[in-house]
């Protein structure tokens, strides 16, 4: 039985030079693709746009030429093996339906092809064109072959076919491609793409799997658009003046971009343009499939992944197009907005364009669960969590997700360059030594202020030693704004940048790092249910905390909350078994490291063992203000300190005088009126201080000076690994009972170690300054202003009734209330 479909499609394939066969399929694989070469066709890409274009918008206006151009493709594509032959026929079946429509007749259909030749510039008998339409013209008036009433009659009874493009389950994604090539049938092979690795190589440096994974998810995650997203949002902010320095400040091969970012601004355009990366997201998945680099199963996930991001932000096609139309403009720097409707029109507006469905529903929210396991199983190593956070204050690690990769050997250098001058971290301490850098002490500090604050219970602003700065105290009350949020990202992420600069160092254990970072992606997890909540505590924290000197991290943070694609959305999120990368001080613990006060920067961690480079110079400072040299000796001097310490000497020697003033006064004349030896020197000013009540050094216990002394010294041979950890929380116990059971508070605590300090101070001409720094410290510590002066504040002194309100986010490890968080 002849097919009358196939019968009339072969009659037409004369018009373009064939000889008649019945079967329009008939030409051997190799022969169609050659000719199809001929045609400037090389690939399914291409065949995909010129079938597209046959149809125009549709209408009378289609271009007879074109049509029948089309017919020829979709003949050859199916010999080629390029489409199947039901597809192929599908195609002719459409272009077929509308020759029908828009010709009443084989006379009016071949009329309109002369003219089109004509316009085109054909010459009569060029290439047999004339003949073939004078021999059709005589079988039809003849009524032999397939006539036009024939043909249209069988197009009555025989439905257009409503589906041209891919559309089983997630093949629906693939339409998001069309802006660059439709892709015509899945799935995708070496003859979809010509020249697709060279153009990898060229335009993007990829040149394997690993390198087009990593661009892949760059692109999902930052792209292009998150530079451009703050440009543009500084900019709004900025008068005209302060636009034009941002554009002079650009450097030349920027300037281009800068001028279509304004006009954008000036013109009042949307400040959106992620379509530019989401659907070269797309075209990059295509690429992996057609070169084999990808599993199918692959690149439809980061198909449907772009999917799932577009349907996020864009209602319809239209505005898809145009918020890429707008990315393409900023990246060639160039306003190509005018060219939009040439450009899009044929998606947009043509019966036969993929986008003829909607863009929202696109693809069935239950086929995007998998893409979405796809996506995090990408980023599933904690690495990506160090990633994410560090890429922050460094974009361009964003570009690194996936597998790992070795870095340049300048970035390396850069790295341990950066860990040897801001943090004093040497590759020789090993990755234990990162542990210093891991601060739970402080997060409880600012969760404690921050619900102290919200509840109206800060410290007095008054201290016995003056106010802190009108600035520092607006600081720390302000931080009741962040009641709500844990305060754990505010440190975690610097520490996450230094666990980035480790890895990025190559100088430390791999697998001693791994485990930091699955240690920092726990206890995140633990403390934010998920990545908004992180980012709106790191929004919040870093407005109100900003590091000194340095921007608010708070539009880059807010970027990444708004924007599905980001890093944060993407990663392995879950609550299992919790270990910290630093061992957590319990509440005794930190409280009875916190009496050293002022006399050392704030305990936000309990000390560890240093690498031998940093135990030289803690010995040095053991050895130059105490005279120790030993564990023992530093031990026997401990036990000292606590037992009877420095304010023995004033008990003894001092301490009688204030009962027999005229003795004082005579002893003070004695060696006034003499020369003094260095010892009697610091006698005689002891007893001036006695006889003048300095600082109140005979109405004040002493014992505050001792008990700082005694922490301070224990971290010092904690440090040099003179002292264990038990014998170590024995040194803290015994300065907790006694803090306790000779102080109400910190601000008496404050005024004994002041007065400790001020009495045992040795000449000098400094003196005032010394006194007047310690008062300025002590004034920090003991109001919170600023935040991170010191942790008296937060804290319960040893053995005083509770004060403080209960922070929302302290949480508690089994089996003992008192650990932070």
């Amino acid at each position: 039985m002849i097919d009358l479909l196939n019968a009339w499609w072969a009659q037409q394939l004369v018009l373009c030079g064939w000889a008649f066969d019945p079967d329009p399929l008939s030409v051997s694989p190799e022969d169609a693709r050659e000719r199809l070469s001929t045609l400037a066709v090389p690939d399914r890409g291409e065949l995909g746009w010129r079938l597209l274009e046959s149809l125009d918008i549709g209408g009378a206006d289609a271009d007879p030429a074109r049509l029948l151009a089309a017919l020829e493709l979709a003949a050859l594509a199916g010999a080629a093996e390029w489409l199947e032959r039901n597809q192929a026929r599908a195609w002719a079946h459409w272009l077929t339906g509308e020759i029908v429509a828009h010709h009443r007749d084989l006379d009016a259909w071949l009329e309109a092809l002369r003219r089109a030749r004509s316009a085109e510039g054909w010459v009569r008998g060029d290439d047999g064109f004339a003949e073939a339409c004078d021999a059709l013209a005589a079988l039809e008036h003849e009524g032999d072959g397939i006539t036009w009433e024939r043909l249209g009659e069988w197009l009555a009874v025989h439905d257009r076919p409503e589906v041209l493009w891919p559309s089983d389950g997630g093949a629906m994604a693939w339409r998001l491609r069309a802006g660059f090539a439709p892709v015509l049938t899945l799935p995708a092979g070496e003859h979809d793409w010509a020249g697709v690795t060279e153009w990898l190589a060229e335009d993007w440096q990829v040149h394997g799997r690993d390198d087009l994974v990593r661009v892949l998810l760059w692109l999902g995650a930052q792209g292009d658009r998150q530079g451009w997203d703050l440009d543009a949002t500084r900019l709004l902010a900025l008068d005209l003046d302060a636009r034009r320095a941002w554009y002079e400040g650009l450097e030349a091969g920027e300037r281009r971009y800068g001028r279509t970012l304004l006009m954008f601004l000036e013109q009042g355009e949307p400040l959106e343009w992620a379509a530019w990366d989401w659907l070269r997201l797309v075209d990059l998945a295509w690429s992996g499939a057609c070169l084999g680099w990808l599993q199918d199963e692959e690149a439809l996930a980061f198909a449907l992944h772009a999917a799932d991001l577009v349907q996020h932000r864009y209602s319809d096609w239209s505005a898809l197009a145009r918020g890429f139309q707008r990315g393409r403009s900023l990246f060639e720097g160039r306003n190509l907005l005018g060219s939009f409707e040439a450009d899009w029109r044929l998606l947009l507006q043509s019966p036969l364009s993929p986008w003829r469905v909607p863009l929202q529903g696109l693809v069935d929210d239950t086929l995007m669960g998998s893409a979405r396991e796809a996506m995090r199983c990408w980023r599933a190593d904690a690495r990506h969590w160090v990633l994410a956070l560090a890429s922050v204050r460094e974009p361009e690690l964003a570009v690194r997700q996936g597998a790992s990769v070795p870095v340049t050997s300048a970035r390396c250098a850069d790295a341990r360059s950066y860990l040897a001058e801001h943090l004093d971290l040497y590759p020789d301490e090993g990755v234990e030594a990162l542990v210093r850098y891991w601060l739970p002490a402080e997060a409880h500090h600012l969760n404690q202020l921050a619900a102290d604050a919200a509840h109206g219970a800060l410290p007095p602003a008054e201290t016995p030693f003056g106010r802190p700065e009108p600035d520092a105290l607006a600081q720390r009350n302000a931080l009741r704004q962040a009641s709500r949020h844990a305060a754990t990202i505010h440190m975690a992420e610097k520490y996450a940048f230094y666990l980035q600069m480790a890895f990025d160092s190559e100088a430390f254990d791999a697998e001693g790092l791994a485990a930091l970072a699955e240690a920092l992606r726990g206890s995140l997890c633990r403390f934010y249910p998920d990545a908004r909540r992180l980012l709106e505590a790191w929004i919040c924290w870093d407005s109100l905390l900003p590091e000194e000197g340095q921007p608010t991290l708070a539009l880059e943070i807010r970027w990444h909350l708004e924007d599905p694609g980001s890093l944060f959305h993407w990663l392995d999120w879950r609550v299992d078994e919790w270990h910290e990368p630093g061992p957590r001080p319990r509440l005794s613990q930190f409280t009875a490291l916190s009496l050293v006060g002022p006399l050392n920067s704030p305990p936000w961690s309990l000390p560890h063992r240093e690498s031998e480079r940093e135990a030289v110079a803690i010995r040095e400072w053991v050895d130059g203000h105490y005279a120790l040299h030993s564990a023992e000796e530093l031990v026997e001097f401990l036990n000292f300190l606590l037992e009877s310490g420095d304010r023995q000497e004033y008990q003894i020697n001092y301490a009688p005088y204030t009962l027999n003033t005229t003795r004082l006064a005579s002893e003070i004349a004695t060696l006034e009126s003499g020369e003094c030896s260095e010892e009697e020197r610091t006698h005689l000013l002891r007893l001036q201080r006695v006889r003048d009540n300095e600082d109140g050094c005979n109405d004040t216990d002493l014992i505050a000076w001792d008990l700082a002394q005694a922490v301070d010294l224990a971290v010092a041979a904690r440090q040099l690994g003179w002292l264990e950890a038990a014998d170590f929380d024995r040194v803290l116990e015994r300065a907790h009972g006694l803090a306790a059971s000779h102080y109400s508070g910190w601000e008496a605590y404050a005024r004994g170690f002041y007065a400790g300090f001020s009495f045992f101070m040795g000449e000098t001409p400094e003196r005032e300054s010394f006194l007047a720094g310690l008062r300025q410290a002590l004034v920090a510590w003991l109001s919170a202003a600023p935040p991170l002066a010191g942790p008296w504040a937060s804290l319960e002194f040893p053995g005083a009734r509770p004060r403080h309100w209960a922070p929302m986010h302290i949480d508690t490890l089994p089996g003992d209330s008192r650990l932070l968080h």
